[in-house]
């Protein structure tokens, strides 16, 4: 008996069925994966992105219960309706003819730590002033740091994402295109490859301070200060400084929504429930996709938005790749994934609420501890249409290790467990919140795991400064790219939409990616 896919094979070469082919086909709507899409359909390639789940985008995507507006993952956002700002993302929707409306705001959170309760701004002064108020010596040595990192941000910042591309065109585009930048970037050279650590042991002798700058680069990167690359951090200080703070109005979802009206608008097609068993591939060569329903799809482009661990293991078959480089990126260490806790609760009586908290509970401790350091996010204080009316909308999360997780009989009850310390760190901030609570969602790194299709639910690569890069988009296999988090640049909204920056840029001539460039430049001065 014949297999279906031989008879699938024999119906093409028969002509009884046409097999659907476009360039390029996206496997994933994160937002990597959709920046790459949309940037190719506005170059003018017949784009399809596949996306498993039935709402688009990955681990930004939105969803709503009972009227509530649920972000699924980041919160914090920098520059969005700032035409000058350096937010890739922003450059993005620039390019595809996109906005979206955005509030903004400062503070931009609050830090609560068990002795004492601190105001984050984005403005540089007003933040060292908050910090002056508890420890003078600290605010001096802030501000020091400060300046380190605006000097090695200014000249990165002067460059547009939307001018980077992975080949060897990208130096000589720069040198050519932004003479300036590239001078001042000499004197900084050694420090684009440091950790933020050591910029931090050049300049802070102050304990506290030192501690403080370990819990932003651990929000920022899932890692402390001494493994996240130093100009990770330069681009929080530097947009902090110079852009504006703000949320888009509509939640994660509203971005996710704007990347696609702008991959529709340039011709792209998105296909929901639709998901990729495997990467087609034939002699090194990518031929397309096949999907779990039987279909194959032609491209002689594929683009995976999956985790590397992902891609490699799942995707693609063990022989496709070079064993040792295969076995090279699936040891590549994970950041732990996260516990969150979705509520929707009662506002009577809660005017001063602000938007963004977080919480360390036990300063001994080590803040990457699971459940020691809990993030916390009510965005209906900025945007009230996410919630019911006399209603707010909360999200809080913090790291949880893969390990002893399973869904047996005992699920529900370890699933409470393990809620209590967000729980906890979210009475903090409302006192009263159990009485308060009228709908409570879960979520476990099995959740992310089974909605998301992400290795061991992780939020990406643990790759250390100093002790690796990124992996960039290219792959052995010709005609196959891979974006999102665990490709250079890494972690982060800015750092996924760059990525699909630079793959969608690679995929392109260089006069191409050049005249877009010349018109968003034209449009923006």
């Amino acid at each position: 008996m014949q297999c279906p896919l031989r008879i699938l094979e024999l119906k093409i070469a028969c002509g009884q069925t046409t097999m659907k082919s476009y360039d390029v086909v996206v496997i994933g709507s994160g937002i990597g994966g959709l920046v790459a899409a949309g940037l190719l359909a506005r170059y003018g390639r017949r784009v399809l992105v596949c996306e498993s789940h039935t709402l688009p985008g990955g681990a930004a995507h939105a969803f709503k219960r009972q009227g509530f507006t649920f972000d699924s993952g980041p919160s914090f956002y920098c520059g969005l309706a700032d035409p000058s700002s350096c937010n890739p993302l922003r450059e993005v929707l620039n390019a595809l003819g996109e906005s979206i409306a955005a509030v903004t705001y400062d503070p931009l959170g609050h830090y609560h730590f068990p002795d004492r309760t601190l105001a984050i701004y984005g403005n540089a002064q007003r933040y060292q002033s908050s910090i002056a108020e508890f420890n003078p010596q600290a605010a001096m040595e802030l501000k020091a740091l400060t300046q380190k990192m605006l000097a090695l941000y200014r000249p990165l910042g002067s460059i547009p994402t939307l001018a980077l591309r992975a080949d060897g065109w990208l130096l000589p585009l720069l040198v050519q295109r932004f003479p300036r930048a590239m001078l001042q970037l000499l004197p900084q050279l050694r420090g684009l490859g440091r950790s933020m650590g050591d910029f931090v042991a050049e300049t802070v002798r102050d304990p506290w301070l030192r501690r403080l700058i370990d819990l932003e680069c651990f929000l920022l990167s899932g890692m402390k200060a001494h493994e996240t690359v130093a100009p990770e951090m330069a681009f929080m200080f530097g947009e902090r400084t110079a852009s504006v703070i703000d949320y888009p109005l509509g939640g994660s979802g509203a971005l996710v929504d704007a990347l696609l009206r702008g991959l529709h608008r340039w011709g792209g097609t998105l296909r929901l429930g639709t998901h990729v068993s495997k990467i087609w591939v034939d002699h090194n060569q990518v031929e397309g996709v096949v999907l779990k329903s039987g279909e194959r799809i032609q491209a002689n482009k594929v683009i995976s938005n999956a985790t590397v661990w992902d891609t490699y293991n799942h995707l693609l078959d063990e022989t496709d790749l070079p064993a040792n480089y295969r076995q090279k990126f699936l040891e590549i260490p994970t950041v732990d994934s996260f516990m969150h806790l979705h509520l929707g609760i009662r506002a009577e009586g809660l005017e001063d609420l602000t938007v963004h908290h977080v919480v360390v509970h036990d300063t001994d401790k080590d803040i990457t501890t699971p459940g020691n350091t809990c993030m916390i996010s009510i965005p209906s204080v900025l945007d009230p249409s996410l919630a019911p009316a006399g209603h707010h909308v909360v999200h809080a999360y913090t790291l949880e290790p893969w390990d002893g997780w399973q869904r047996d009989a005992d699920y529900n009850a370890q699933k409470e467990a393990k809620a209590q310390p967000l729980m906890k760190a979210l009475r903090k901030v409302v006192p009263d919140i159990s009485d308060r609570i009228v709908l409570k969602l879960i979520g476990t790194t099995l959740t992310h795991q089974r909605f998301l299709r992400r290795y061991k639910g992780t939020y990406g690569p643990a790759i250390a400064a100093g002790q690796g890069l990124f992996p960039g988009c290219k792959t052995p296999i010709k005609g196959l790219y891979r974006v999102g988090d665990s490709t250079l640049p890494g972690i982060g909204v800015p750092a996924v939409a760059a990525s699909g920056i630079l793959c969608a840029n690679s995929l392109v001539s260089p006069r191409e990616s050049a005249a877009l460039l010349d018109l968003q430049q034209a449009q923006f001065t």
